[in-house]
């Protein structure tokens, strides 16, 4: 397999995932798929694949943007990069969508932050926290 067709393959998991975070988050199907992690987890041994097959074909590392750069010059380590991106957020997602649902705040306002999420990560996780801030009335993060 190429790594265009695992793009392609990933790609639609994810969004797959998403489209079930949206339409159907809180059903009690859903949760084993998508926020159970089962999505992610799968992505995530993709990531460890593509890793493992091709980790050290290219000079570069984590310590200076030149050296990011230059491990992603290489596809195959692009797509674990894309893939990594993938994983990590249907993963705040789900989270998003659990949390949304243990605190009572309606899935209709977390659609909003789920798509931000899928668009834009980060941002996506700011607006949910900015949410969760005004419909909780804090933003106290661990369980009680």
């Amino acid at each position: 397999m190429n790594a265009e067709q695992i793009f392609s393959i990933c790609n639609s998991a994810a969004l797959l995932g998403w489209l079930i975070l949206v339409f159907a988050g809180r059903a009690r199907w859903a949760s084993p798929l998508v926020s159970g992690a089962v999505l992610p987890l799968l992505l995530a041994l993709a990531y460890l694949g593509l890793l493992l097959g091709h980790w050290g074909e290219t000079k570069g590392g984590f310590s200076t943007l030149a050296g990011v750069a230059a491990l992603f010059t290489n596809h195959w380590l692009l797509l674990a990069g894309w893939i990594h991106y993938l994983a990590f957020d249907l993963f705040i997602g789900s989270w998003e969508v659990r949390d949304a649902k243990a605190h009572g705040i309606s899935h209709s306002i977390v659609i909003p932050c789920l798509f931000f999420t899928f668009m834009f990560g980060p941002v996506g996780l700011l607006l949910y926290f900015g949410v969760r801030t005004v419909r909780v009335r804090g933003l106290t993060l661990m369980a009680n």
